[in-house]
């Protein structure tokens, strides 16, 4: 079985829960691994000693977009204020 997931890793993140974050790529979801698996043995009551390989390839790695700061060269105007526009 092949799963695919987002992996958003964040080192500066608040809280450690938030450091890693493995979400759905269609739904956004947080996948829960256990029913994944429980799925992969076919949903029967009982209690299964399993083991689970991963094996992650990376597909494709996204920048987090980051603010960048353009240089404007841009000619400062004076502003001309009419007589009208004066009176309060």
């Amino acid at each position: 079985m092949t799963k695919h997931f987002i992996l958003s890793i964040n080192p500066n993140a608040q809280y450690e829960w938030d450091r890693y974050i493995l979400r759905d790529p269609l739904t956004a979801g947080r996948p829960e691994l256990a029913s994944l698996i429980a799925e992969a043995v076919g949903d029967e009551t009982g209690s299964y000693l399993v083991a689970v390989n991963i094996e992650v390839t990376v597909l494709e790695k996204a920048q987090n977009p980051q603010l960048q700061r353009v240089p404007a060269d841009v000619p400062a105007v004076a502003a001309k204020q009419h007589p009208s526009e004066l009176v309060a």
